[in-house]
């Protein structure tokens, strides 16, 4: 339906445009309007058809593969840029090439769905500018996944705070990877998981804080049937991994597991506050479990290859003993 509407009206809206940097899209909210100001030399393949109001509908023409590229925009992307403040907006966003939106002082609910809805199934670079808070917020309507929607794989990056409550389901679904790095973000409520993606998860940097989910804290899934295992750099992988190689994560209040993954749990680096035991991951996982920090030697797993905190009465068991699995 929402296609249909989109084709009746491409023709009929005036594409604003004005003096915004090479590859730049500003969307500055205020109540119930948008100012969406459009460089011109992408005019050609961004099409606004929301007019003025806070309802941001932007679509990326399918035919863009990338302009006037720079040392710092390599691939020639479109960069969104989202700032100012709304109780009753979004911003939807429809293409088929990787672009970056970045978060600027952006406070925004949308009561109605997803406060950010990127119908896109390329990289998504997510950059939390320096020294701003941005805080999103979603309605009660399950036919959307997350507060943040992501139809593609999301890096989430930046030196500022994303605060993310999910009134529907999760707070943040990215339905391919996710990747973290230096920003602080908190997840302060979800009717499901705080974080859910496909695919796998990487932790780098950052300071990450989830609260009050009805259900798991964090899932990774597979995206599809079979597990390609860890791939160098990640490209292409799809094991349903979950991994932290630095940072600090927080976990606390939450109805399901802290960390639940269709394939194993790789903690390698970083800071975690919150109860190891109330990880889950598929049984493949018990080798990284032994051999990756900081899972010492003589610690008892149990056959998850879930670490337990004290020696269990359980007769079958997993214990480490120098680095060694001994199954009992």
């Amino acid at each position: 339906m929402r296609v249909l509407f989109f084709c009746a009206l491409l023709a009929a809206i005036a594409l604003p445009v004005g003096a915004v940097d090479a590859n730049t899209v500003e969307v500055v909210y205020s109540d119930n309007t948008a100012t969406v100001t459009v460089a011109s030399n992408i005019s050609d393949y961004v099409m606004v058809v929301s007019g003025t109001s806070s309802h941001v509908i932007i679509i990326q023409s399918a035919d863009f593969a990338g302009i006037d590229a720079t040392d710092k925009n390599e691939d020639g992307e479109i960069i969104y840029t989202l700032s100012g403040t709304s109780d009753d907006g979004e911003f939807y966003l429809n293409g088929a090439y990787k672009c970056t939106v970045e978060l600027n002082g952006l406070t925004l609910t949308n009561p109605q769905g997803p406060a950010i809805n990127i119908q896109n199934g390329k990289r998504i670079e997510v950059s939390v500018k320096r020294n701003t808070t941005n805080t999103l917020t979603d309605g009660a309507n399950d036919s959307y996944n997350g507060c943040y929607h992501c139809k593609g794989h999301t890096k989430l990056k930046g030196n500022g705070t994303l605060n993310i409550t999910g009134n529907a389901k999760h707070a943040l679904y990215s339905k391919e990877y996710l990747e973290i790095k230096n920003l602080t973000l908190n997840i302060t409520a979800a009717q499901k998981d705080g974080i859910h993606c496909r695919e796998y998860m990487l932790i780098e940097s950052g300071t990450i804080n989830i609260s009050g989910v009805a259900d798991d804290a964090i899932q990774v899934e597979l995206d599809g049937t079979t597990s390609t295992g860890t791939t160098t750099g990640h490209t292409d992988e799809d094991s349903g991994n979950f991994y932290m190689t630095g940072g600090r994560l927080t976990i606390d209040d939450h109805g399901g597991f802290a960390i639940k993954a269709d394939g194993s749990i790789v903690l390698t680096g970083g800071t975690r506050n919150f109860d190891l035991s109330a990880c889950l991951a598929n049984a493949t996982g018990i080798d990284d479990v032994k051999n990756n920090a900081p899972y010492a030697h003589h610690r008892t797993h149990d056959l998850l290859g879930r670490p337990l905190s004290t020696l269990p009465t359980l007769n079958h068991h997993i214990h480490i003993i120098n680095g060694k699995k001994v199954v009992r």
